[in-house]
């Protein structure tokens, strides 16, 4: 078995799309721009401009650090060589944590998408739909083991087909509102400050929920080819740009489409409600339907390279167990890393199944997932400004960039994620913050090699011992 991935598979086009597919436009204006609407009201789309600045920011921290270091652990590895083991330990588990409550968050709606494509009524059976989920997620996981060039050849035609599917509905939407069917007219004042009292941090860490995601492109620099220089990097930016489009776009053809009550009350999925009310009859129900079981496919996908690099990186540098750090030989693929995945994906959509409702399976992952993001992206930003701290020397331009900006965001977040823990309800709180602190049982600062799987257990069991 080898320690080392597909090198020299993946062009900067695939990258850029699967950036994209990471932040999944589709499945995120289907089913989280409602909830950011009841949330942020009338200024909707000033949140996702503002919101979308410390992301750039930590976009542009990726883009600096991989240009240094292309590592599929990205921020684990940058983050354990800027601020030692402890904090790079904790940086890939945040991802992993975040990672894992998402293969709930994606594969739930996957299976309401899946039967609104046959019978709507049936949509609300929770047991159904999670089980159909399951079954996506295990058929993706099955093509991502068949390796990086398949998968990114398979991720190219989803996203594609996906976005034209969904820039149409939108631009008919557009187009609807702006010649006289628009039940909220345009309005500047959609861009304004004039946020609901209480309602900033929640809408901003609605925001980074859903642009999180992108930077799965530096995840596979490994796998890259780089061309041009720094491609992971690069395209992780370009698909910012792309994604903040697709976001204010929909969102202002929904608000001019529908009351803002309306808007925000269509979770299940928006973009449907959206091709309806521009005209687009039920061929563009249907449409809408697959465009976001292509979004939630790429996303999901992403997800599982994602999760599955840094798993490999961290066994590689026996910061995990060592078995998770060998490739298969024929696909240089993480097969270990990927069985632990379809593991504990397939117990987390099991246990969703018990939730009462679809809507409180997505509603009650979101903070959690943001916290985790908020964290690792905010080292990252952290780690960027300390790498490029003297970058003055020879370009303001790029100390600006890749210090001063990265910095900016990172504090930006931090602070969001800690003001955001107060108002949190028990259960997201368990989730955000329990998901993080549980890293500490498998954290082992020798390093793995032959000691046991559990060895904050075995080093509190060692305690006791001396202490009888």
């Amino acid at each position: 078995m080898a320690t080392k991935l597909k090198a020299n598979t993946v062009s900067f086009t695939e990258l850029v799309f699967m950036g994209v597919a990471g932040s999944a436009p589709g499945f995120s204006i289907a089913t989280a721009i409602a909830p950011l609407l009841g949330t942020s009201g009338a200024v909707t789309p000033n949140a996702l401009l503002i919101f979308a600045i410390p992301m750039l920011g930590i976009a542009m921290a990726y883009r600096g650090l991989n240009a240094k270091d292309a590592n599929a652990g990205a921020a684990y590895e940058w983050t354990k060589q800027g601020f030692g083991r402890f904090f790079g330990y904790f940086s890939g588990w945040a991802l992993l944590v975040a990672s894992m409550v998402f293969m709930v968050t994606g594969s739930v709606p996957l299976g309401t998408a899946t039967i609104d494509l046959f019978d709507a009524d049936l949509a609300s059976n929770v047991v159904l739909t999670t089980g159909l989920g399951a079954a996506w997620f295990l058929l993706l996981a099955i093509l991502v083991l068949k390796g990086i060039k398949l998968t990114s050849r398979f991720m190219m035609a989803v996203n594609i087909a996906g976005l034209v599917i969904l820039f149409g509905i939108c631009i008919a939407a557009l187009l609807h509102g702006f010649t006289g069917g628009a039940v909220t007219p345009f309005s500047l004042s959609m861009f304004s400050f004039a946020y609901p009292d209480g309602t900033f941090a929640q809408s901003c860490l609605l925001v980074v929920f859903l642009y999180w995601g992108w930077d799965v492109t530096c995840n596979l620099s490994e796998e890259a080819r780089n061309k041009p220089a720094n491609a992971s990097g690069t395209s992780g930016v370009v698909s910012m740009f792309i994604t903040i489009a697709s976001f204010v776009s929909f969102t202002v053809a929904a608000m001019m489409l529908f009351s803002l009550k309306d808007a925000s009350g269509f979770s299940d999925n928006l973009i449907y409600h959206v091709a309806i009310q521009a005209g687009l009859g039920p061929i563009g129900g249907v449409l809408a339907s697959i465009a976001l079981v292509f979004s939630s496919v790429a996303t999901l996908v992403t997800t599982m390279l994602q999760a599955s690099r840094t798993l490999f990186a961290m066994g590689r540098d026996r910061a995990l167990p060592t078995a998770l750090g060998y490739t298969d030989t024929p696909n240089q693929s993480p097969t270990w890393a990927m069985y632990v995945i379809i593991v504990l994906g397939l117990a987390m959509i099991f246990m969703a199944s018990f939730l009462p409702t679809i809507a409180k399976i997505v509603a009650e992952s979101l903070n959690a997932i943001a916290i985790q993001v908020c964290y690792y992206y905010g080292l990252a930003g952290f780690v960027c400004f300390w790498e490029y701290r003297g970058s003055f020397k020879k370009s303001f331009g790029a100390f600006l960039a890749y210090a001063v900006f990265p910095l900016l965001s990172g504090i930006t977040l931090v602070v969001l994620a800690g003001y955001a823990i107060t108002t949190f309800d028990t259960w997201t709180r368990v989730v955000g913050i329990g998901g993080l602190v549980a890293g500490i049982v498998f954290y082992n600062p020798d390093g793995y090699g032959t000691q046991s799987m559990f060895p904050f257990l075995e080093r509190m069991r060692a305690r006791m011992r001396q202490d009888r």
